[in-house]
């Protein structure tokens, strides 16, 4: 088997390569990252690109036929992930979460690739205070970030035949530690709170809902998505990604930290406006779908690891939220230092004919 994963060297894509590196020892993995993320690295040991077999630096922007040849999955990761970076570069968001993906889908179909998976988002719900959100459910894309997930699903529907299975997740908000972890994340957020500072700042009334899923649960449910039978939902499916245990209050998930990590404030904006995305969601579906790949990480586990992770760093950094761990940050530092252009393209390259056969 040969599985081609687009976006491999962001938050998911090591943890994803580390389960397939063990469900397909055989396989051949091959990544594809522009590597705007390639120098956030949040352990130590290993490259996680030296457990792919082939790793590949380019721009999903133009992805060329050639490298699809003998693929037999692909694994679309590649995104500007969340809703600040698509308010400040919201048509790169569109280019890279929508347009290309759409286009290498169909790139994918013409070269005989037999599954897509594409890596979609429950923030497609909005703001739905009325009951669990299903796949049934109308959308309610409020920012750029969600409406390309939306737009994706919707045009590469109609691709999925007999041979061309697709498989998009709307996945719950992610969590956990990674090989470049990302802490623009809610939990990961407030476990970097705890542990550099014994604070807990949420910058909302604590209200809202958002449903979590730790990365590996994701890689788990990618690895069964990969390879799923067409009796599994058919040839095209939408499905939330998640556990209906892992929905939370975003105050409930502080409290969960300052239980784990002892003498933390918790301190709540009850100034802040309302925040525009609260929403619960049902994973009955998937539950249905995929009964032995079901999200497995507890919030306590989610939680340790993540502090057990920033900790074996020695990461202090109580201004956290300036850091290159907050995805926005590193990209405006690129794009500060003229690496990046207005449309986040590196200034030295990176287009077709610059990436080797």
């Amino acid at each position: 088997m040969k599985i081609l994963i687009t976006g491999n060297m962001g938050y998911v894509g090591p943890v994803l390569v580390r389960r397939l590196r063990e469900s397909y020892p055989d396989a051949t993995l091959v990544g594809f990252d522009l590597g705007y993320f390639g120098n956030c690295l949040s352990t130590v040991g290993v490259l996680p690109e030296c457990r792919v077999d082939r790793q590949i630096f380019g721009d999903v922007r133009y992805f060329p036929d050639r490298l699809l040849s003998g693929v037999d999955a692909v694994v679309y990761l590649a995104a500007l992930s969340n809703d600040p970076l698509g308010q400040v570069f919201e048509e790169a968001t569109l280019d890279v979460n929508y347009r290309s993906a759409v286009r290498i889908a169909g790139q994918a179909k013409k070269a005989g690739v037999g599954s897509f998976v594409f890596a979609s988002s429950c923030s497609v719900y909005g703001y739905a205070e009325d009951g669990a959100r299903t796949e049934e459910s109308p959308v309610n894309p409020l920012t750029a970030y969600a409406k390309s997930k939306v737009w994706t699903e919707r045009d590469i529907a109609g691709l999925a035949d007999a041979s061309f299975k697709i498989t998009c997740f709307r996945f719950a908000t992610a969590c956990g530690m990674s090989d470049r972890l990302r802490l623009d994340l809610v939990l990961n957020d407030f476990v970097a709170g705890a542990v550099t500072s014994k604070k807990i700042s949420i910058l909302s009334d604590g209200t809202p809902w958002r449903p979590l899923i730790h990365v590996k649960d994701m890689a788990r449910a990618i690895d069964w998505a990969i390879a799923r039978e067409a009796s599994r939902g058919g040839s095209f499916v939408v499905a939330n990604a998640g556990s209906d245990q892992w929905n939370f209050q975003i105050k409930e998930l502080a409290e969960a930290v300052a239980q784990a990590i002892p003498a933390v404030d918790v301190s709540l904006n009850k100034d802040a406006p309302p925040d525009r995305r609260s929403y619960r969601v049902s994973f009955n579906k998937f539950k249905q779908l995929a009964p032995d790949y079901q999200p497995q990480v507890d919030l306590q586990t989610a939680i340790t690891e993540i502090r057990d992770g920033l900790q074996s760093i020695s990461f202090d950094d109580e201004n956290f939220r300036q850091s290159k761990f907050i995805r926005l940050n590193t990209l405006t530092h690129l794009k500060a230092m003229g690496l990046l252009t207005d449309n986040l393209e590196w200034t030295f390259g990176f287009k077709p004919e610059n990436i080797l056969p």
